[in-house]
């Protein structure tokens, strides 16, 4: 279709089947991944070249402005599922070392990045400084996807995790001041402005997470589907408002999203379920639209350069950033090893690319296709092999029970809620009791469905693996009825004597 071509209802139509296509494609794509052990992006992004102008459809794209704007919708998407999947008790203690990750750590990764970019691959500083920018962002769709199936220790996990949410805010100011017009400012008035706009952002992001879970919480709205819509929309809001107040709208939503997923909202694992969804798109549109911009036969001269500034990431300023961060912290050098090879990177690098060529600055295709061979690269390395090196460092956490995932719907009228929750694989809840779960007075276990059968238990009817619990419980004691289930699963019928009290929150799911 011409660009002075109006779209019409049969391009309409044809645009549809092609995306319904596609999302079908990568969809049976995430099974090939799961088993082949492929990072799933670099089969979105196989799609998106296939689609493209060296590939079998043929597709001429060249728009650096609209993948940008597309991708930055998208990465505000994956960034709100990320945080209404982070559980608060695993980053809380991780807080200062992601937050020393995400300033000091970026900051030597981009010096010792942009050196060897200059030095050894022979690129202008300029060049070198927006190269060394943003390969040093940690990829949240990647590390979230990824540490879904790995099984590392909380504390690892929780660092990884606000790392990737917090480091993209810090390195889209520094991309956006070294592809600006002109001489970049003093640095002393750049790290003013990153700090002035990561306060920003965090303030707007707690202060709207914090309104939107509390409304969430006191309004029963008339579908439970609503529920949903409701929660991305205050995330979303969250960025847009951080984003307009010239601070850091990427912190705000990750922020927001965070305290949203720990507030034990009503229809909690139906909205988690939802944003999962929601992310998932956002993934695979990001990367087919990043495959379909780059043009395979351009890479063939920026590969060796690619590779060369890979190796000098990985190996050296990578590592680096992570023991100089931190440093104040006394951690074992198996878990700043790992935390140093865990530093993966996907879409977000290639995405950040794209401002300079936005801004037509000089050499931003050549910028823009080292990045772009680099991730593909160094991702198939790291993701693939970081199972292996948590194996080999001893790092990797057993089989533990997971947090028991609890459905709540408010009874308006009732002033109560009805709790559903299922008794998962790793629940130790299997050969409990009923009666020797001591509900708190003013709720009760009112259903079991088992094998597709209901019935209502007897305080003897021993509980297990499968079953779903129905309990409804009145507004005043439903979060002591909540953290009870909780520390049931989590410990036993004797949780009370061994100080488990349960925390609501879910182990994420695989993907």
């Amino acid at each position: 279709m011409r660009k002075d071509q109006l779209l019409t209802v049969d391009h309409l139509n044809e645009l549809l089947l092609i995306c319904s296509l596609v999302l079908l494609i990568a969809v049976a794509a995430v099974r090939v991944s799961s088993r082949s052990g492929l990072p799933s992006l670099l089969i979105y992004l196989g799609i998106g070249i296939a689609i493209g102008q060296d590939g079998p459809g043929g597709v001429v794209f060249d728009n650096a402005g609209l993948t940008q704007l597309l991708g930055y919708a998208a990465l505000v998407v994956i960034l709100a599922e990320g945080g209404l999947g982070t559980k608060w008790k695993e980053i809380k203690p991780a807080l200062p070392r992601a937050a020393a990750l995400s300033t000091v750590g970026v900051a030597v990764s981009v010096g010792v990045t942009a050196a060897g970019a200059h030095y050894l691959a022979g690129l202008d500083w300029r060049q070198a400084l927006l190269i060394g920018a943003v390969v040093s962002s940690t990829d949240a769709a990647a590390v979230f996807s990824v540490l879904r199936n790995v099984p590392l220790p909380a504390r690892l996990t929780g660092i990884l995790e606000a790392e990737s949410g917090f480091n993209d805010a810090p390195v889209v100011i520094l991309v956006v001041a070294f592809s600006a017009v002109g001489r970049v400012g003093p640095w002393y008035v750049l790290l003013g402005t990153i700090a002035l706009e990561l306060l920003i952002g965090a303030a707007i992001g707690l202060a709207i997470g914090w309104l939107g879970a509390y409304a969430m919480r006191h309004v029963a709205l008339p579908a439970s589907g609503l529920y949903p819509i409701a929660v991305m929309a205050i995330a979303v809001s969250a960025y847009a408002a951080g984003a307009l107040a010239h601070g850091s709208g990427f912190l705000a939503v990750y922020l927001a999203a965070v305290i949203l997923g720990n507030a034990k909202l009503p229809h909690a694992p139906a909205t988690r379920g939802f944003a999962e969804g929601l992310g998932w798109i956002g993934q695979i549109g990001m990367f087919v639209l990043l495959g379909l911009l780059v043009t395979p036969h351009n890479l063939l001269d920026d590969i060796v350069p690619a590779l060369l500034i890979g190796m000098i990431l990985t190996i050296v300023a990578r590592p680096m950033s992570v023991f100089v961060a931190l440093l104040p912290w006394r951690m074992p050098w198996q878990e700043k090893t790992l935390l140093s090879w865990a530093g993966l990177r996907g879409a977000v690098p290639i995405v950040l690319a794209t401002i300079p060529m936005v801004t037509h600055v000089p050499g931003s295709e050549r910028v823009f296709n080292i990045v772009f061979v680099l991730v593909v690269i160094y991702t198939f390395v790291q993701g693939p092999t970081l199972p292996w090196l948590a194996r080999r460092l001893r790092l990797g956490d057993g089989e533990e029970a997971a947090d028991l995932g609890i459905e709540s719907a408010p009874l308006e009228r009732l002033r109560g809620h009805l709790l559903s929750t299922t008794i998962g694989p790793t629940s130790r809840m299997h050969g409990v009791e009923v009666g020797e779960l001591r509900m708190p007075a003013g709720a009760a276990v009112t259903l079991v469905v088992r094998d597709g059968t209901s019935f209502v238990p007897a305080p003897t009817t021993v509980l297990r693996r499968g079953d779903e619990l129905l309990v409804v419980a009145t507004d005043p004691v439903r979060d002591t009825a909540e953290r009870r289930l909780q520390a049931v699963s989590q410990g036993g019928k004797l949780a009370g004597w061994l100080g488990i009290h349960g925390s609501p929150g879910r182990r994420h799911g695989s993907r």
